[in-house]
């Protein structure tokens, strides 16, 4: 019995489609207005997310570093 070409396999890994994994976990924060628009001003509600995470690393690593002195 021949094989059709639809029933080879080409590779045993399976595809991946679009963007990477982040490695993320959304949590929901709750802000006053005030302050999102503080942060809208300086850096743009496109990139609100990214400044509140880095400013959340920076915290971290200060109160870190506090704690080991």
């Amino acid at each position: 019995m021949e094989m059709e070409l639809t029933d080879l396999t080409i590779s045993n890994t399976p595809r991946r489609m679009g963007r990477p994994p982040l490695h993320m976990t959304a949590t929901l924060v709750r802000f006053s207005e005030e302050t999102l628009a503080r942060i809208d001003a300086l850096v743009g509600n496109k990139q609100r997310a990214k400044f509140i995470r880095e400013a959340v690393e920076k915290k971290l690593d200060r109160m870190e570093a506090e704690a080991k002195d």
